[in-house]
């Protein structure tokens, strides 16, 4: 990774002078634009100073930038985890580190995804073929939902999808946070 172009596109989209960085890290200006131009490496408690004042965690500031990542994903991306009754296609690579995270989910009559326990986020699924039991396991409820509908629920009872129909039953679903 290129410190020093990281931290000069994070200090100029903050709308920040060398200047400014310098009086908020108390570091010297001339440091600061040997360190922009990799003639100089920070310390990581320099760098944590740094990361802070520009308004990003240390993780955030090593993460790809949104210039660089990727967008499109094909087949040849996708990662499979084949069980029983159960497949989950990860369709975005490295997706725990995102925001949300979609799969692709095919449950063999009778099968079931894993039970997923409650948690702060969202869901969102879309059926693409077949039927499918989305069974609240909290209040002992259940919903059906058919090829064509959706299902968005808040992720604060424990759930799980079962395949209730005689065919195979497709499912795009998506959580956010992350939690595949």
């Amino acid at each position: 990774m290129d410190l020093g172009k990281r931290v000069k596109q994070l200090r100029i989209k903050s709308g920040m002078t060398l200047e400014e960085l310098a009086s908020r890290t108390e570091l010297t200006k001339g440091f600061l634009s040997q360190l922009e131009r990799n003639l100089s490496s920070p310390s990581i408690a320099t760098l944590e100073d740094i990361v802070e004042v520009l308004g990003v965690s240390l993780a955030d500031f090593f993460r790809d930038s949104d210039e660089t990542a990727k967008i499109t994903y094909t087949e040849q991306d996708y990662s499979v985890d084949e069980r029983d009754q159960m497949t989950i296609t990860y369709i975005v690579p490295s997706a725990q580190k995102n925001k949300m995270e979609p799969i692709l989910l095919t449950l063999a009559p009778g099968g079931s995804s894993r039970i997923i326990d409650p948690h702060e986020g969202e869901e969102l699924g879309y059926v693409l073929q077949g039927r499918i039991e989305l069974q609240n396991l909290t209040v002992m409820g259940s919903h059906t939902v058919k090829k064509g509908e959706t299902f968005y629920i808040k992720g604060d009872f424990r759930h799980c999808l079962v395949n209730t129909g005689k065919t195979e039953a497709r499912i795009l679903w998506v959580s956010t946070p992350p939690l595949f």
